[in-house]
């Protein structure tokens, strides 16, 4: 039996999306987008799935930290710049995706379908990266 921890989100921090969670925050923030759009869209069930995410918050974390790679880039440090300055492109350009951040810096991310995008595929995103980079990592050190 492992004892090894991804540690890729944050239990707090999922807590802290939860107060805002009757818009889907908690449920983007750990990948589950289409229930985090429902969430949106019908204020968290009308408050009610939003009290039950409450003590399921648990195991949406524990299945965010199974799912995702941990690595160079932070999610928590992700989401956090799309959710506050995430119109400017922040975010992108903390993923090393500079073409598309500037864009977003021009264009307010890319009038706010963007914003709604990555909203959808931040998690991803992220993943990919610490991927791309694990990879690299380890390109380099066979070479070595």
């Amino acid at each position: 039996m492992s004892t090894y921890q991804n540690n890729t989100h944050s239990l707090v921090v999922g807590y802290l999306c939860w107060i805002f969670g009757f818009m889907g925050a908690h449920r983007f923030y750990y990948g589950k987008q289409i229930s985090g759009t429902i969430w949106f869209f019908t204020l968290g069930l009308l408050g009610v799935g939003w009290i039950i995410d409450l003590v399921l918050m648990p195991s949406m974390h524990a299945q965010a930290e199974r799912r995702y790679a941990s690595g160079e880039y932070d999610y928590t440090i992700a989401w956090l710049l799309l959710t506050f300055v995430g119109v400017f492109g922040i975010h992108r350009l903390y993923l090393g995706k500079w073409i598309s951040g500037l864009i977003w810096l021009a264009t307010g991310g890319l009038f706010l379908v963007g914003w709604l995008y990555d909203l959808w595929t931040l998690n991803e995103q992220v993943n990919e990266e610490n991927q791309h980079l694990s990879y690299h990592q380890h390109d380099n050190m066979v070479m070595a």
